[in-house]
């Protein structure tokens, strides 16, 4: 047999690179080490399987741990699309154009290092963008929304997808171009739940969803060959247990901002959490837990939607003493249906504090409650510089004087971020029974955006800012409750102790007349003239 040509060798060589990224990436391909400088790209296993994945799927989702070369690996495949198949067309979306452009110069240190008889003819060379003869190009761009609008795409990348705040435009704008036949590679670390990453990686889990066209792949830090227990244990040291567990254990529970943590609101889920005993409304939205007690005190706190808008209107009912969720209302009615709804509970819930925020739409429900006569309408303070009934007692204001108060609670720049601090107050120390999962679900997706707390985009917070100025009238009720104590018993120590007509010293008998000292002499005067 004669031996092969180098024309043969080559041509053959060619065809294996054709047919294999693995082959193409492990024999010709070099990266730039931050060490060692160039370097061949020798493939751990996994990342051999993870190529194979791209090969054989259109959509790929990976959630991933830090420093795995997953990154590098989409920038070698990209360059592998780009050399053996023509008019290609690659877009690199990231955080930052920076981000962006670090994958695309990844792809021109690779280019760049090709064997001639593989390298093909760039005819654009530049920052952002590689484009060779046969058409194929790759280029970066920011996260804008109209990114990949106007672009026929072969590819799409997108890098660490959740922490992209407007990926979900990104990714409506790219549908119509990728739908004619395009691939997409989402790849992130974890950052909290109920985003476009996390969603997109839960679809392409389930089986049964219509829309898990993505093929999943999760890497974990254990992958790595050269990882250890050693390894895992210094980023705990280094980023802090929470930050070591977003960049390393591909837990979406862990990682993220939510206000309240997730390992937290897990250990609601399996402790606390169970269905209703009963389901009431025409939309069997208004779920019950436990049935009135009559030795106990309740408040019932309500959020007020429109009805007809994407917000919903809710309230909890919460058992003063024990902190114990009770009831729970989420759904949609008009505002004076509404009212009656919370009138109604209050009532059945004996005649319970009756909390309404006033804000905006709130004040047609409450003027139900006023017109009805509830007697145990909750009233704020008219003074925006008092935030709590401590102040409210220390000015010495009669809480039962309604003409200084306003009806309802009005959430202001001054209340809600004590509102939302009570509730972190409460959750660490696992204080309040909760038993909705409805309620928990918000609690996931409400997240520190900046300084401010509020619900993930895309979702909503009813029933989370609800329950939060639950917590805050729980203090309120039980000081107001204290102070009514208080109040009744230095009333009859006063009777007690008073000197006046009839106090405990005086003689009784009739035939001993009724007199008391009168005038500076201190001598006792008959007063039965006064009969």
């Amino acid at each position: 047999m004669e031996p092969k040509s180098f024309k043969d060798i080559i041509k053959d060589e060619y065809k294996k690179c054709l047919l294999d990224p693995v082959h193409f990436m492990k024999k010709y391909c070099q990266i730039q080490h931050p060490q060692k400088g160039k370097i061949p790209f020798h493939l751990y296993a996994f990342q051999e399987q993870v190529l194979r994945d791209f090969r054989d799927h259109d959509y790929n989702v990976i959630l991933k741990s830090r420093q795995l070369g997953i990154s590098t690996l989409s920038a070698g495949y990209a360059l592998w699309i780009m050399t053996f198949f023509g008019d290609k067309n690659i877009l690199v979306i990231a955080t930052k154009q920076e981000v962006a452009k670090n994958l695309v110069l990844k792809v021109k240190v690779m280019y760049e290092n090709l064997p001639s008889w593989l390298k093909l003819t760039a005819t654009e060379d530049n920052k952002l963008s590689l484009r060779f003869i046969n058409g194929s190009q790759i280029k970066a761009t920011s996260s804008s929304g109209d990114s990949g609008r106007s672009e026929a795409l072969s590819l799409l990348i997108i890098d660490e997808a959740a922490f992209i705040s407007n990926v979900e435009e990104i990714w409506i704008s790219a549908q119509q171009t990728l739908a004619t036949g395009g691939g997409a590679i989402i790849l992130s670390t974890p950052n909290g739940t109920g985003n476009f990453f996390h969603q997109t990686w839960m679809n392409a889990q389930s089986t049964t969803t219509s829309t898990g066209k993505f093929h999943p792949i999760k890497l974990h830090w254990s992958m790595h060959p050269d990882r250890t227990q050693e390894w895992r244990d210094k980023q705990d040291e280094l980023l802090g247990v929470k930050g070591a567990a977003q960049e390393c254990d591909c837990d979406f529970i862990t990682s993220g901002h939510s206000v309240v943590e997730g390992q937290l609101l897990k250990w609601y889920e399996t402790t606390h959490i169970q269905p209703p005993i009963e389901k009431r409304g025409i939309d069997g939205n208004l779920w019950i837990w436990e049935q009135p007690d009559y030795t106990k005190d309740y408040i019932v706190v309500a959020d007020v939607a429109r009805g007809d808008s994407a917000d919903y209107s809710a309230f909890h009912i919460i058992e003063v003493e024990s902190v114990t969720q009770v009831a729970e209302y989420k759904g949609q009615m008009n505002t004076k249906d509404y009212g009656n709804m919370l009138v109604n509970m209050a009532t059945e819930y004996n005649d319970a504090l009756l909390v309404i925020e006033n804000a905006n739409i709130g004040w047609a429900s409450i003027q139900v409650a006023i017109d009805r006569g509830y007697k145990n309408l909750y009233y704020s303070p008219k003074d925006s510089s008092i935030s709590d009934v401590t102040q409210q007692l220390a000015r010495y204001i009669d809480l039962k004087d309604t003409s200084q108060m306003t009806p309802g609670f009005t959430t202001s720049s001054r209340t809600r971020p004590l509102v939302i601090s009570k509730l972190d107050t409460y959750m660490r120390e696992r204080v309040p029974v909760i038993r909705s999962q409805r309620l928990i679900d918000e609690l996931y997706v409400f997240i520190w955006n900046g300084s401010r707390a509020e619900a993930q985009k895309g979702y909503n917070d009813d029933l989370t800012m609800s329950f939060c100025i639950a917590l805050w009238i729980r203090d309120t009720a039980l000081k107001l409750r204290q102070q009514g104590i208080e109040m009744h018993t230095k009333t009859l120590e006063y009777f007690g102790k008073g000197r006046g007509v009839y106090n405990n010293n005086s003689i009784m008998k009739k035939d001993a007349g009724w007199s008391m000292p009168i005038g500076t002499t201190g001598e006792d005067t008959d007063l039965t003239w006064l009969l």
